[in-house]
């Protein structure tokens, strides 16, 4: 039986970092991954293609609607779905190909097939062609993910009724696309297509889109993407999806509490996930879950069963790739003797629409709810000579700080860039900084940048210089 320091069950972007730092630190590490690609539903079915896609119908929104403004004239530019999605899958399979190539520099036994515990030490893999290998490790990480949720009454065809895995791979444009849930997947996704050509309709069942960000973003998203052309049905509760050959009907009650329906030819479901633990066998290992099947872990990520731990989506807390990443170096470096840290407050929250919508720290209405007095700066990226030069006007940053000692609690941006320029907000909070330190830092001209110095200066309490 092959013995292991460390093994980590997923092969996502909290696995594979987590066997990469255990195995720098000296563990003697293997990975076991059910798929025959590694990197997990973020390099395979999310982040990776997402992103791709997302930039393919970007060049083409830009090419139809931005180009003759910048005195580009081409003729009339046409999207081939079949090629955007081709150069997708070559970007994802690149992508896996470096993880394989990190697991081999690091010296990672990657072990292909299902993982699942025998013992709190032992587990067995059991691979495609049904043969099963038993290893023995010392420490074990489970870092296994989610998968999409979606409602008890839908019934997921996979064909005309999606979920974001479908919707990566579609073999035509939607004429109408419906998507239920204003979150981050659903608006992303659906501003692929209503950049394509479809019309897109999004059904959400709370009053605002992205109702877990600071309410001044939902605001401003929702007029950006309006003007884009997507349309809203919010405060609106799905009851009903049927599928009649290539319509979906979708029934629901607004916020009335009268019956409303739409129709399209892709309904996709994008409803949150749900943590990922079938076949595990954590029974035998003793690893208890929580109501939510997520697998409890304590401060120090370590489950139940002492040797045990667990990262990433299958745990409490944001389903995000570098939430997890961060918990995977955490764990190996626990394991290690160290003494590492996460503040929670600090992993930051990105939507890839265009503009970028990201936000870290504090919102408007957790202070309020807290009783936490603050203050807040503002500045419309309208107002930057760089958003002018590009035609990236839209948008706004909002620096909240503590009324009394000028801390940074919250930075939220929507604009161009906002996914980069956020870690300024998670730099200046890690370090404790105030609204004024930021203000006070040379920002280079001309740049998106300059916006979060002005809204810096404004919430100091002294006038932003370009407004």
């Amino acid at each position: 039986m092959s013995q292991f320091d460390v093994t980590v069950i997923g092969s996502g972007p909290g696995g594979y970092v987590a066997a990469i730092r255990a195995a720098q630190l000296g563990f003697k590490t293997a990975i076991i991954e059910k798929y025959s690609t590694l990197g997990g539903t973020c390099l395979n079915v999310g982040c990776i293609p997402s992103k791709a896609l997302l930039d393919s119908s970007e060049h083409f929104e830009n090419a139809k609607h931005n180009f003759e403004n910048h005195g580009i004239i081409i003729n009339e530019p046409q999207a081939d779905i079949a090629r955007m999605i081709a150069r997708k899958n070559e970007v994802v399979e690149q992508t896996t190909k470096g993880i394989n190539f990190l697991m081999n520099k690091n010296k990672i036994t990657v072990f292909e097939g299902l993982g699942s515990f025998e013992s709190a030490t032992q587990i067995k893999v059991t691979k495609n062609d049904g043969s099963t290998e038993t290893i023995d490790s010392k420490y074990t990480i489970i870092a296994t993910g989610s998968k999409p949720s979606s409602l008890p009454f839908i019934t997921l065809d996979k064909e005309r009724v999606i979920t974001s895995t479908e919707a990566l791979n579609l073999k035509e444009i939607p004429k109408h696309l419906v998507v239920i849930g204003g979150g981050v997947i659903g608006l992303e996704l659906g501003s692929v297509y209503l950049r394509l050509g479809a019309q897109v309709t999004v059904v959400e069942f709370m009053d605002k889109i992205i109702p877990t960000m600071d309410g001044a973003l939902s605001k401003e998203l929702t007029k950006v993407l309006k003007k884009q052309g997507m349309k809203f049905m919010l405060s609106t509760a799905v009851s009903a999806v049927e599928r009649n050959g290539d319509t979906v009907k979708i029934t629901a009650k607004d916020k009335k509490g009268e019956e409303v329906t739409v129709e399209g030819d892709y309904c996709l479901v994008s409803v949150g996930r749900r943590p990922y633990t079938d076949g595990l066998g954590l029974e035998k290992a003793g690893v208890e879950l929580d109501e939510r099947g997520r697998v409890k872990t304590n401060d120090h990520l370590q489950t139940n069963v002492a040797n045990i731990y667990a990262i990433g989506d299958v745990i409490k807390g944001a389903m995000l790739a570098h939430k997890a990443e961060e918990e995977g170096v955490f764990v190996a470096e626990t394991l290690a003797g160290q003494k590492p840290h996460i503040n929670y407050n600090l992993i930051p929250g990105v939507v890839y629409t265009w503009p970028e919508v990201a936000g870290v720290g504090k919102t408007e209405e957790q202070l309020k709810e807290e009783g936490v007095a603050y203050k807040i700066g503002t500045f419309p990226m309208r107002a930057l000579g760089r958003s002018r030069a590009s035609g990236d006007i839209d948008g706004l940053v909002k620096i909240i700080a503590d009324e009394k000692t000028d801390e940074v609690l919250g930075f939220h941006m929507i604009g161009a860039r906002a996914a980069d320029l956020v870690a300024e907000g998670v730099i200046a909070m890690e370090f404790r900084a105030s609204a004024e330190d930021i203000a006070r830092s040379s920002h280079a001209h001309p740049t998106y940048a300059e916006a979060v110095k002005e809204a810096a200066l404004d919430a100091t309490g002294k006038r932003a210089l370009h407004m």
